[in-house]
């Protein structure tokens, strides 16, 4: 059915500018079920009897695409396959509070309770108190701890800040293993939510060990009015059904992609809604307040993640612009068509739909491994 942003899905739209150029793990849907992916070369190749989940190709460094069945050249002989998100057994964290804007947009929501039609009186007014504060010191620095101590005399302290210029940072686990959508699917937001966005991300793939080995994009769906109205709301504002996609493919790091193409990264955001309505929003990546890599060191910690993790880094865009009427902000409409890219990564598009109505996440980790061992890729 034509609508508004069907042009974004056109999957040739998906790959990174210099896709022939670079490697990318991704997960594919097969008649027998879900298979890992490399695309080297530009071709696409079928890992499973290799390595058969992304989280074993990872752990493996089974980076090897010749050792896979090659399928052809995406949108050649290989077609345009059906992507799933290129995460499966990863731990899916966030890193929250991570750029200053949303550090401010998080205060607002907290002062407003969680109410959008508040949020508009209190974002001059904070701005013009400690915007210009936030963006200039080094989060856990002693001008950052000092100015901590003169937001508290002010009364305008609030743990949103903590996190934003204190020592620590907020990490938090975002979806349960294997419940990611990826490029095309729909992204949920709860139909109980009247004011919510996304979150356009870059998240970083980590090892066992921690030791970052890629990066895709990802949307990070939020809600704010949960969030807002108070911050053990977390749970519920950020993992619902369908609340969180990844892809198109995770861009492993090599000569031709490294960390540094992430610190400098550009993110474009867009939003088509069917009622005509076009957001655009921007990340620069180098206005984020932590470094990348000692973010995932912070997700790391003291624990062990066997099977690897992977880190949405935080977002730069905090929605404002009105949508309905004066004052009232944005929030996502059902048949919202969101479209998150960056050269390097590509295009991650997916429709909005209620988390009730998105496909229902039934493959779990029992059925995976009942499906692995069905196809012989795993013994009993």
């Amino acid at each position: 059915m034509e609508s508004i942003g069907m042009a974004a899905f056109e999957p040739a739209t998906m790959l990174a500018e210099d896709w022939r150029d670079g490697l990318f793990l991704g997960r594919i849907e097969t008649p027998e079920g879900p298979s890992p992916v490399l695309v080297s070369n530009g071709v696409l190749h079928d890992m499973s009897r290799v390595a058969p989940t992304a989280s074993q190709l990872v752990a493996d460094r089974a980076f090897d695409a010749a050792a896979g069945r090659a399928l052809g050249e995406l949108g050649g002989d290989a077609g345009w396959p059906k992507l799933l998100s290129p995460v499966d057994l990863q731990c899916v964290k966030a890193a929250g509070v991570t750029f200053a804007v949303s550090a401010l947009e998080r205060v607002i929501e907290e002062r407003a309770r969680g109410d959008f039609a508040r949020a508009a009186e209190f974002r001059a007014g904070l701005e013009a108190r400690i915007g210009g504060g936030i963006r200039g010191v080094k989060p856990g620095s002693a001008e950052a701890m000092a100015l901590k101590d003169a937001l508290i005399e002010e009364g305008v302290w609030s743990q949103y800040l903590e996190v934003a210029i204190g020592p620590d940072a907020e990490i938090f686990t975002k979806s349960p293993v294997l419940s990611t959508v990826g490029w095309g699917a729909d992204v949920g937001i709860r139909s109980d939510s009247s004011w919510n966005n996304p979150e356009p991300e870059i998240a970083i793939l980590a090892d066992s060990h921690g030791e970052p080995v890629g990066a895709t994009l990802g949307n990070d769906v939020n809600l704010r009015d949960f969030e807002g109205r108070s911050a053990l709301l977390l749970g519920k504002a950020k993992d619902n059904n369908a609340s969180c996609s990844l892809g198109p493919f995770v861009r492993l790091f090599d000569d031709s992609f490294t960390m540094d193409d992430v610190r400098a990264a550009e993110v474009d955001l867009l939003i088509e809604g069917e009622d005509g309505y076009v957001l655009k929003g921007h990340s620069s990546m180098d206005q984020i307040s932590r470094d990348p890599v000692d973010l995932v060191t912070q997700a790391m910690s003291e624990h062990h993640y066997p099977d690897g993790y992977i880190l949405f880094l935080g977002t730069l865009f905090a929605p404002t612009q009105d949508r309905d009427e004066p004052g009232r902000g944005f929030t996502h409409k059902v048949g919202d068509v969101v479209t998150i890219s960056t050269p390097k990564l590509g295009r991650l598009v997916n429709r909005v739909v209620h988390s009730k109505s998105a496909p229902a996440w039934t493959l779990g980790i029992t059925g995976l491994f009942q499906n692995l061992h069905a196809r012989g890729l795993i013994a009993a």
